[in-house]
């Protein structure tokens, strides 16, 4: 066999699919529109449903929804009819998917649905099929050929199905204003959530790294703290070690704007005494948070007696991949 078969079978595939998803955007349309209304402002779950190579597809429009903010899980109609449709309440909205509109599994189980007073969303390929007549709302995913040159494997028409369903997830996941903090809360594995998951304990500097400055120093001897550790600041501490305020570069900008004396004015006369400060424990993003709305370019991180024991800065948080 010539091997630029394989070439010319993978891009002909490639634009009958292409076509298919393009034909899509006359379909996103005031049905589309109803549909991301009913979903958004469903105040239980949306059930996916779909046999075959549509449940597969089914299977990952639910996933994405739920990651995306709209709460949603995969029902099998063979299981349906056997007693999951336990799952699905008057609260809910029901998608059902099928290409052809008349999937006996599916069709079976409408009219339970609609007892149990659950509205009901079709995604078809034919707007005239059983389901697309029987369903509240239908979103048409009609393609004009498969990719199959037999006509027979779904492959244009899964493609359009994950498609439409996509454009509804992220269509919910705009209006809702769904964040990437929001996404991380669902995907603690994933390295965003990784990431936004850390603690401050995980990424300040500690031990001899904090900077720290007995009160009764000199603004000089300061400085001389602060440059060694490079954060920005220094934690001005009392004899027992307790934090007393903070020294930043930006109260070193005030300081010369004032002309003070460096060497014989003291550090207290020129410190910032209420100063933010974090716990170990505080979340990475809320850290983050916290210095966006301060505007302030560092964090002294204290124990539960007051005593400074790490330190971070944006850089920090930065370098964490937070920011």
């Amino acid at each position: 066999m010539d091997k630029h078969v394989f070439i010319e079978s993978a891009k002909r595939v490639l634009d009958i699919e292409q076509q298919a998803i393009s034909e899509l955007n006359q379909y996103i349309d005031n049905n589309f529109i109803s549909a991301c209304e009913l979903m958004l402002n469903c105040t239980g779950r949306v059930i996916v449903i779909g046999m075959g190579k549509s449940g597969h597809i089914g299977n990952k429009v639910a996933a994405t929804l739920a990651s995306t903010g709209t709460p949603s899980f995969f029902v099998h109609p063979g299981e349906a009819s056997h007693g999951d449709l336990g799952m699905i309440t008057a609260e809910d909205v029901v998608l059902l998917i099928s290409n052809s509109g008349e999937t006996g599994e599916v069709v079976g189980i409408i009219p339970v649905i609609k007892r149990i007073g659950a509205r009901v969303i079709s995604m078809t390929g034919n707007a005239s099929s059983t389901m697309a007549q029987q369903a509240d709302i239908h979103l048409c995913i009609k393609v004009s050929q498969e990719a199959c040159p037999l006509g027979l494997a779904p492959t244009a028409s899964t493609t359009a199905t994950l498609v439409m369903g996509d454009a509804l997830a992220v269509a919910l996941l705009e209006a809702r204003g769904f964040t990437a903090d929001d996404f991380a809360l669902s995907h603690p594995g994933g390295s965003l959530g990784k990431r936004l998951l850390l603690t401050l304990q995980d990424i300040m500097h500690s031990g001899s790294d904090v900077p720290m400055t007995p009160l009764g120093s000199s603004i000089k001897d300061a400085l001389f703290d602060m440059s060694a550790k490079g954060l920005g600041m220094t934690a001005i501490v009392n004899e027992q070690k307790q934090l007393c305020g903070i020294f930043t570069d930006g109260d070193l900008r005030r300081v010369i704007e004032q002309k003070a004396d460096l060497h014989n004015d003291t550090i207290d006369s020129v410190m910032t005494i209420c100063c933010t400060t974090a716990s170990p424990d505080m979340l990475a993003a809320e850290a983050l948070n916290i210095m966006e709305k301060k505007r302030i370019n560092g964090l002294i991180v204290i124990d539960e007696n007051k005593h400074p024991i790490g330190a971070l800065n944006t850089q920090d948080l930065l370098r964490a991949g937070v920011l």
